[in-house]
């Protein structure tokens, strides 16, 4: 289910898309429902800005219903009535669940065909079920659902029940599709139920159940921006509390934000205030200090990233070590046992192994060898106004300080830049490039300047 609105959350993204652990509330419904089923068997039932929710989720393979006029979840299901002929068992999640877990699925379904019934709910205990509809037993048989009541219509004993309708269920798809036409929209929202389909198959004698799960968050929605708040920091204290299990170092954790899809290996080290983002794979051995942020990177093994850097899309190979305060961006290939220094920004550069870059230089579009030193203050010159160009600097190549290095160039192997030079021609192997103006003394400048100032000062006239 992922066609409403959310307005509770007054904002112009689709509700289901509004981020937890990193990723939008509905792809992480989509990936547990993913472990038990192929994708081609997930359809989501959008409405709400549709296209926006296809685009943020295509990539999964799933499919797609359209609920152009969302009115009601018993409406979403009829709507996907066609969609979902020739299936035996429907399984209904919610979009803006995110907690569920494979395994919560996998055993709403397994209840379900152990029961026979043609209706299973997901129930859950709460301690403090307000808002919630509550699940009505059988008296005479535990598993049997009497009915499902919401908390408006709720009787002051059936208010005091805490097993409470998570809004998750499974049908028997020919019941369900035969029978969901008896739903109404005799309701305060003039809305079609799915909830009522339990009233609707016990009238008709047809057995309902309910499973309720052990873990009560795992069906935790979000309608306001204080529960996106909560979900999110649950999801991040156990993917945490798993990286610790797993031999992941996490100082202060409270302070840390790792996303949902990271992973990390032994024996690395994560400092305090440290943000790991994204589908981010960090080798072993490695140790994060404090104030960096990491996106969808790659960091080998045995990597040292010193405070304050930022990294997104890059990979680092095994034995770098980056920063203070280095700037990766997409595309930037750091080598074996190589250094990227402090205020030094890549953008599409592939350094080489043992190669160094250790101050205040901006490297883009670029392709470095091994054991190139780059000097403090160099630049490679790659855009030229209208299209970007590389700069090639072959193995064992010596770039002196602030030197300026204007693309299209190639330096060739074991060859220097004299510092303070702007090299605008490729380099031969073992030559000496300097591009700089002969440096003039005027000796005594300086005093006949100042001579003539004290003057001018004295002779108003």
């Amino acid at each position: 289910m992922a066609a409403g609105k959310g307005t509770r959350l007054k904002s112009k993204l689709p509700k289901v898309l509004h981020e937890v652990g990193g990723k939008p509330m509905l792809a992480h419904v989509i990936a547990a429902a993913a472990k038990i089923v192929p994708p081609e068997d997930i359809y989501a039932i959008i409405g709400h800005q549709a296209m926006q929710v296809r685009e943020a989720v295509a990539k999964t393979g799933i499919r797609f219903v359209l609920q152009e006029d969302q009115r009601g979840t018993g409406h979403a299901l009829m709507v996907a009535r066609e969609a979902l002929a020739g299936y035996d068992t429907v399984i209904v999640l919610s979009g803006d669940a995110p907690l569920i877990t494979a395994q919560t699925i996998e055993g709403l379904r397994a209840f379900h065909n152990s029961q026979k019934a043609v209706m299973t709910i997901l129930s859950a205990r709460m301690e403090n079920p307000t808002g919630y509809g509550r699940i009505v037993r059988d008296k005479n048989n535990g598993a049997n659902v009497k009915a499902i009541v919401e908390e408006k219509s709720a009787t002051p004993a059936e208010r005091k029940l805490r097993e409470i309708n998570s809004g998750f269920y499974a049908f028997d798809a020919n019941s369900l599709f035969r029978n969901i036409d008896q739903l109404t929209t005799k309701n305060p929202h003039s809305e079609y139920y799915l909830t009522d389909m339990a009233s609707v198959f016990t009238g008709a004698k047809k057995r309902v159940v309910a499973l309720q799960t052990g873990d009560a968050s795992e069906i935790l929605g979000s309608n306001t921006r204080a529960e996106l708040a909560d979900i999110d920091l649950l999801m991040r204290r156990s993917k945490i509390q798993k990286l610790m299990a797993d031999g992941v170092t996490v100082f202060y954790p409270a302070t840390c934000v790792v996303d949902n899809d990271v992973e990390i290996g032994a024996d690395t080290v994560i400092e305090p205030f440290v943000q790991i983002l994204g589908n981010t794979r960090i080798g072993s051995d490695c140790r994060i200090r404090s104030y960096s942020v990491i996106r969808d990177s790659e960091i080998g093994d045995g990597v040292l990233i010193r405070q304050g850097c930022i990294l997104h899309g890059a990979k680092v190979e095994r034995l770098a070590v980056l920063g203070p305060y280095s700037h990766l961006r997409p595309g930037s290939e750091i080598g074996e046992s190589a250094h990227v220094g402090n205020f030094v920004e890549t953008k599409k550069v592939r350094l080489g192994k043992e190669s160094k870059a250790n101050h205040l230089s901006y490297l883009g579009d670029a392709q470095i060898g091994d054991r190139v030193n780059i000097g403090a203050g160099t630049i490679t010159c790659n855009y030229d106004g209208e299209k970007k160009n590389t700069t090639t600097i072959n193995d064992g190549v010596f770039v002196g300080s602030h030197a300026t290095l204007v693309a299209p160039l190639t330096i060739h192997e074991d060859s220097y830049i004299a510092a303070g030079s702007c090299i605008t021609r490729d380099v031969p192997q073992d030559s000496l490039a300097i591009g700089r103006a002969r440096q003039i003394i005027k000796e005594g400048w300086a005093k006949e300047k100042r001579a003539k100032k004290t003057k001018s000062a004295q002779d108003p006239s």
